[in-house]
């Protein structure tokens, strides 16, 4: 539990209390030259830390130390110990963190602001502000530019760290303390931390929705609709009025269609559609339990949902690239963007729930006509053997697969050879492969792009599979639903590969590489949130629960002096 205002004010009075020592034992109001000194002597002796890291959930003292040392230990924040305009300005800029789904707490505003407050008392009453204060002041106040700035390029969490394997996007690499100096330099304390913020639309478009389901909690949120079977066109129910109440408040239906409130017309039918749609549901207009669970959602559980997506956004690169194929993996939806709109999109399929398609970015290069597919050892052992044993003969011969020893290049065996009732997972010499053709899982093109996980795009042999609400059928690559059109997107510009020619290769079974005319970058997320252009909020089942590890590993902590998240 994060400790009271009063609780954290009388601490900071305390640790003020021990910065004035460090400071200068000789003098409360010291001339300039003493501050600078004592800011030197305040930083070597560990002060920094004791004032920036108790009972704050994140802190930087490492970078607040190195930023004095880089100034010489000159005062940033104010001059012969009054605060400057930017230290107010600042503050102000803290209070809007909420804006961007932060927590202005987060960001010692309480103890600024209470500072500040003093200071001005003390000026008022044409005293001098006390040495030690001032100097506990301008930690807090480099501190908070620091960490703030921090979450803004980044994020408050790592996102290697809370999923493992399942995550490789790097951090952006960025001096904060240098910017700093540089901002203040400039002038312009806000230019520099919007400058940190996503530059996407994506993550604009979510601020937004952020305002607009922040008033509508605020409000009250929605009503609930009850439960009792399922609601659709041409019934007549007591449970009518609440769904159209709840449809009014977020928009799918317009405040001034009337009807008979209790009847389900067609008017109520497009509304349903149109939430179904929004929520990544089946559109078919029906009220069954999957769209009465989202209906029921509360405002504030909405708000929360927005704040995590805005967090995922602080995690990517400031530049995707022009173009770049993005995959939304709990969207179920693919689409590839050039300057800055979509230009192509698609259903896609992605991992299961325990084989899942992790997040990261790389770029694509090649693609691959009539691939081969060389099945994963884990596949062929524990999917793929059983179905071999019950009659090894008729399987090779149906799916039009071949055995070859294992390894890179080891040579083909006859499968009749192989007792196959005697391999197991941890006994299996060989290497499956099935050949080109219409059984192939991978379909006709596959779209390459290497990474450690060996997860690509590629077509399916499963086409009917686009057609489930749900599409979490895969062992983690992605299966996309219009691969001759993207195929045609990225080989755009190639002298030797036009679509005819790439439509008269797949119609053979000849596996042939192509390499693109530059490399599209590929970034694999994960939202449940997100915003049209439009003006429409998207949510979206959180298929890998990925937004309850997220919002655990948000939650506030209070940490022991000297320790540093940023």
């Amino acid at each position: 539990m994060s400790p009271s205002p009063a609780r954290h004010l009388l601490r900071l009075s305390l640790l003020l209390a021990l910065v004035a020592l460090c400071a200068d034992s000789a003098s409360a109001q010291a001339p300039p030259d003493d501050i600078r000194k004592s800011i030197e002597r305040a930083v070597k002796s560990g002060a920094v830390s004791k004032t920036v890291c108790s009972g704050a959930p994140w802190c930087n003292p490492g970078s607040v130390s190195r930023f004095y040392q880089m100034r010489k230990y000159e005062p940033a924040w104010t001059r012969d110990g009054t605060p400057l305009p930017v230290a107010d300005t600042l503050a102000r800029t803290l209070k809007s963190a909420d804006a961007e789904g932060l927590r202005p707490k987060d960001y010692h505003i309480e103890g600024i602001e209470a500072a500040l407050g003093e200071n001005r008392q003390i000026l008022a009453r044409n005293e001098k502000p006390d040495a030690g204060k001032i100097i506990a002041l301008e930690f807090l106040l480099s501190d908070a530019y620091l960490v703030y700035a921090a979450h803004l390029l980044n994020g408050r969490v790592n996102p290697e760290t809370l999923h493992a394997d399942e995550w490789t996007i790097y951090p952006s690499r960025f001096n904060l303390a240098r910017h700093l100096q540089k901002a203040l330099e400039a002038g312009d304390l806000e230019g520099s931390l919007q400058g940190l913020m996503p530059a996407h639309p994506g993550y604009g478009r979510l601020k937004t929705a952020l305002l607009v389901y922040r008033a509508l909690a605020e409000r009250g949120g929605w009503p609930a609709v009850a439960g009792g079977g399922k609601l659709e066109k041409g019934m007549k129910s007591e449970r009518v009025p609440a769904l159209r109440a709840r449809l009014k408040v977020t928009g799918e239906m317009l405040a001034a269609i009337n009807g008979a409130n209790d009847l389900f017309d067609e008017a109520v039918e497009e509304a349903v559609k149109r939430f179904q749609q929004s929520h990544g549901l089946f559109a078919d207009g029906i009220v069954g339990a999957r769209t009465l669970k989202a209906l029921n959602v509360t405002a504030s559980s909405r708000v929360r949902q927005i704040e995590l997506n805005l967090e995922r956004w602080r995690w990517l690169p400031q530049n995707l690239g022009n173009p770049y194929i993005l995959v939304n993996i709990a969207g179920y939806g693919l689409e590839v963007v050039e300057d800055e709109a979509p230009v192509l999109t698609m259903k896609i399929v992605v991992g299961t729930a325990y084989q899942k398609t992790p997040v990261f970015s790389g770029k694509m290069t090649y693609i691959e006509m009539n691939p081969y597919w060389n099945v994963p050892h884990s596949i062929a052992t524990e999917e793929t053997l059983g179905k071999i044993r019950k009659d090894p003969k008729a399987f090779f011969a149906k799916e039009n697969m071949r055995v070859f020893r294992a390894g890179q290049n080891g040579e083909a065996v006859d499968p009749a050879t192989i007792d196959w009732s005697t391999l197991s997972a941890n006994s299996f010499p060989y290497r499956l492969r099935q050949e080109p053709g219409p059984r192939n899982p991978l379909g006709h093109i596959k779209f390459m792009f290497p990474n450690k996980h060996s997860v690509y795009l590629h077509d399916t042999s499963d086409p009917q599979l686009f057609d489930r609400e749900r599409r979490g059928f895969s062992h983690g690559c992605i299966r996309i639903e219009k691969p001759l059109e993207m195929a045609d997107f990225v080989m755009r510009g190639s002298r030797e590969w036009s679509r005819k020619k790439i439509e008269a290769v797949l119609k053979t079974t000849e596996t042939t590489v192509a390499y693109l005319p530059r490399p599209i970058p590929v970034h694999i997320l994960y939202f449940t949130a997100w915003g049209n252009g439009d003006g429409t909020v998207h949510f979206l089942e959180d298929i890998y629960r990925r937004d309850e590890r997220l919002d655990r590993a948000l939650q506030p902590k209070t940490k022991p002096a000297g320790a540093s998240k940023p």
